[in-house]
C-alpha cells in the first residue's frame, strides 16, 4: 500500500472531505426531530457543539482514564507522591498562600461572598478575596519566579478537597482535560474526520500524560495557549470576531501562568503564518480592541499589584527568569542544540513515527501551497489559496522547538505547546489516508514503536527495584513477549479493520501499561522517586514536630520533605547545625562524616532508607 499525495490544487473541502468553514459533516444532518431523552441529547450535542454522543463518550472515557487513573484516591489511588524539585515547591507555595488567605479572612471576619451590600462588608469581602493571592510565598518569604495562576487554581482545589499531593496535581490534569475536549469540539466543528483520532492521540502521548500529572506551571501555559491558537485560526477562516475572544482570553490565562512567553509565541507564530501568506491586513484585524482590553484587564492587575508589593519582582521574574534564563545557563539547565528533537521524539511516543510522517506531509502540503500562491492561476472561485490549516499547524509546531533550541537553559516543558498541533496533524493525516490505506512500512514502524514503549515500560519495575540497566533474563523475556504482542496487535487490527482502528489497537496496550505502572507498581515509583514514604517513616519514628535537617541530600527530596512535613528543612551547609533536637537526613555514603559534623553531640540512627540511599538520625540537643 502507498500514500496518495494530498492534492493542493483544490479547496480544502475537496482535498480532505471537509472544509474549515464551520459546516458540519453529512453525518450530522438528520431527517426529522430526535425523540426521547437520548435522542434529544444527541440533537443538542450536534446542534450546539457539533459533537456525536458516541464519540464524546469514547473521548471522555479514555481521557478520564489517561489523565486521572492512579492520580486520585477514588480512581486507582494516589500512587505516586510529588517528585522532582518543582512539584513539592509549587504545592507548598499554594498551601502557604491559602493559609495566608484563610488567616486574613478570619481576622476580617469576612468571606468571599459579602454578608450584605453595605460598603464595609463589600470592602471586607474584597480584602478577603485578594488576601494571600498577590505574592507567592515559600517558607514565609516571597517566591517570585513564576506568576500566580497555578497557585490560585491549586488553592481552590485545596480549599475544596483538602491539602494533598494529588489535589496539587488536579490543576494540570483538569487543564489538559479542557484542552483535549475543546480541541475535539473545535476540530469536530471545523475539521471533521480526524477529530477523534487527534484528541485521543493527544491525550495518550507521553508528553501530555506526564505533564498533565505534574504539579507544575507547564500545562497551565500549554493548555490555554493552544486553545487560544485554535480560536485564532477559527477567526482567520470564518472572520467571526467571537473566535478572537479565545485568543485574548486564553492568552491572558497563559500569561498569568508563565509570563510574557505566551503572547510572544502567539504573535511570532501568527506573524510567520500571515507573512508567508502575505496577508498582513489580517494581522491588523487581529488587533481587536475589545480583546486587547480583555487581555489587559485579566493579566495586568496581578502584575501591577505584585510589583507594588515586591519592588524586586521585575528584576527577578522578567530579567532573571525570562531574559537571562533564555540567554544563559544561569540555572544550570544547559543541553545540546539537538536536545528538543530528542524530547519531541520521546514526548510523542508511541505515536512518534506516525506524527513525524504527518509533520512531513503537512510540510509538503505547505510547500505546495506556497508555490501555488505565486502562480498566475488561482483557485477558481476562491480568494484564499487552498487549505491553510496544515501550514498553520506546521509553523505552530516548529516555532517552539526551533526557538527554544537557541535557549541557554533548556527544560522539557518548554516545547509542550508544540505537541498538540503535531497530534492534530497526525489525526488529520490518518483520516486522509483511510481510503487508500496506510503504507506497510509506516504501519509496521508504528507497531514497532508501540512494542518498544511496551517493552521499556514493562522493565521499569525491574530497574526501580534493582537499579540495573540489564534486567534478569526472565524479566527481559517477559518484556520482549509483551512488546511483541503489542506490535502484533497493531499490525493485525490495522490489516484486518483498516486505518480507522489504529487508534484502538494502540490505546489498548497503553491503557494496560498505565494500569501496570500505577495500579500494580505505583508503590515502587513512590519508594524510589518521591519523598512521601520517607516523610511517613520519619513521622512514625518521631511522631512529634521535631524539625528535620539535611546534609548533601538531593534538592527534590529536600523540597518533598518540606511539603509533607509542612515545614522548611534545615540545611547544615547554610544554617549550620541546629542546637535543638532534630532529625538528620544524610546520604548513607556520607555517614562517616558525622563525627566531624556533630562533634560532642549525641545522635542515634533511626532507620535506613535504602531505596534512595539515605540514613536518618535523631540528633539530641546541645548540652
Amino acid at each position: 500500500m502507498t500514500d496518495t499525495p494530498q492534492s493542493v490544487t483544490l479547496p480544502a473541502a475537496d482535498a480532505t472531505g471537509s472544509s474549515f468553514t464551520g459546516s458540519r459533516s453529512p453525518a450530522s444532518d438528520e431527517v426529522g426531530r430526535p425523540s426521547g431523552p437520548m435522542g434529544r441529547l444527541r440533537g443538542f450535542l450536534k446542534e450546539h457543539l457539533g459533537a456525536d454522543l458516541g464519540e464524546l463518550a469514547v473521548l471522555l472515557i479514555f481521557s478520564g482514564y489517561f489523565l486521572f487513573y492512579g492520580l486520585m484516591p477514588y480512581f486507582g489511588g494516589d500512587q505516586l507522591g510529588l517528585v522532582g524539585a518543582d512539584e513539592p515547591r509549587y504545592a507548598q507555595i499554594a498551601r502557604e498562600m491559602l493559609a495566608a488567605h484563610t488567616d486574613e479572612c478570619r481576622v476580617l471576619n469576612a468571606g468571599i461572598m459579602p454578608h450584605s451590600v453595605r460598603p464595609a462588608d463589600l470592602k471586607a469581602s474584597y480584602s478577603c478575596l485578594i488576601s494571600g493571592t498577590i505574592t507567592p510565598i515559600l517558607y514565609g518569604t516571597p517566591w517570585l519566579e513564576k506568576p500566580a495562576l497555578y497557585y490560585w487554581r491549586t488553592m481552590s482545589f485545596y480549599k475544596e478537597l483538602g491539602v494533598s499531593d494529588w489535589s496539587a496535581r488536579i490543576p494540570s490534569a483538569t487543564g489538559a482535560l479542557a484542552l483535549i475536549i475543546l480541541a475535539f469540539l473545535h476540530l469536530r466543528r471545523f475539521r471533521p474526520g480526524g477529530h477523534l483520532d487527534a484528541a485521543l492521540i493527544m491525550v495518550s502521548c507521553v508528553a501530555i500524560v506526564a505533564f498533565a500529572r505534574g504539579a507544575s506551571t507547564d500545562m497551565q501555559l500549554a493548555a490555554p495557549f493552544c486553545i487560544g491558537m485554535l480560536g485564532w485560526y477559527a477567526w482567520y477562516e470564518t472572520g467571526k470576531k467571537f473566535w478572537l475572544f479565545d485568543l485574548y482570553f486564553f492568552n491572558a490565562a497563559a500569561t498569568l501562568a508563565k509570563g510574557p512567553v505566551a503572547p510572544f509565541m502567539a504573535l511570532a507564530i501568527i506573524c510567520l503564518f500571515l507573512g508567508l501568506r502575505r496577508e498582513w491586513s489580517a494581522l491588523r484585524r487581529t488587533i481587536w480592541i475589545p480583546g486587547v482590553i480583555l487581555y489587559l484587564a485579566m493579566a495586568l492587575p496581578w502584575y501591577i499589584a505584585v510589583q507594588r508589593r515586591n519592588p524586586t519582582f521585575f528584576r527577578e521574574f522578567i530579567i532573571e527568569h525570562n531574559i537571562e534564563r533564555f540567554g544563559s545557563d544561569l540555572y544550570h539547565h544547559h543541553q545540546p542544540a539537538y536536545y528538543y528533537l530528542v524530547v519531541l521524539i520521546l514526548g510523542l511516543m508511541p505515536w512518534t513515527v506516525l506524527s513525524i510522517r504527518a509533520l512531513i506531509d503537512g510540510f509538503a502540503i505547505s510547500i505546495a501551497e506556497w508555490k501555488t500562491r505565486f502562480k498566475p492561476q488561482r483557485y477558481v472561485g476562491h480568494i484564499r489559496a487552498g487549505d491553510a490549516f496544515p501550514e498553520f499547524l506546521v509553523l505552530w509546531a516548529l516555532f517552539p522547538v526551533v526557538w527554544f533550541s537557541f535557549s541557554g537553559s533548556k527544560l522539557p516543558g518548554y516545547i509542550l505547546p508544540a505537541i498538540p498541533p503535531i497530534c492534530i496533524l497526525t489525526g488529520d493525516y490518518l483520516f486522509r489516508i483511510r481510503r487508500v490505506g496506510i503504507p506497510i512500512w509506516l504501519r509496521n514502524s508504528h507497531a514497532a514503536a508501540t512494542g518498544l514503549v511496551t517493552f521499556v515500560l514493562l522493565l521499569c519495575p525491574q530497574y526501580m527495584v534493582y537499579q540495573r540497566i540489564v534486567p534478569a533474563p526472565i524479566e527481559f523475556v517477559k518484556a520482549t513477549i509483551g512488546g511483541f504482542l503489542a506490535a502484533l496487535l497493531v499490525i493485525f487490527v490495522v490489516k484486518r479493520s483498516g486505518v480507522s482502528h489504529i487508534r484502538t489497537a494502540t490505546l489498548i496496550p497503553l491503557a494496560l501499561l498505565l494500569y501496570f505502572l500505577l495500579g500494580r507498581n505505583g508503590h515502587l515509583l513512590d519508594l524510589n522517586y518521591s519523598a512521601r514514604p520517607l516523610a511517613r517513616q520519619i513521622a512514625q519514628a518521631v511522631p512529634d514536630s521535631t524539625p528535620v535537617a539535611q546534609f548533601d541530600v538531593r534538592r527534590d527530596i529536600v523540597y518533598g520533605l518540606a511539603f509533607y512535613r509542612n515545614r522548611e528543612v534545615l540545611n547544615y551547609n547554610v544554617s549550620g547545625v541546629p542546637t535543638e533536637a532534630h532529625i538528620l537526613v544524610i546520604p548513607t555514603q556520607h555517614t562517616g562524616d558525622l563525627e566531624h559534623l556533630l562533634p560532642g553531640r549525641l545522635y542515634q540512627q533511626l532507620f535506613l532508607y535504602e531505596t534512595q540511599g539515605l540514613s536518618v538520625y535523631k540528633v539530641y540537643p546541645l548540652k
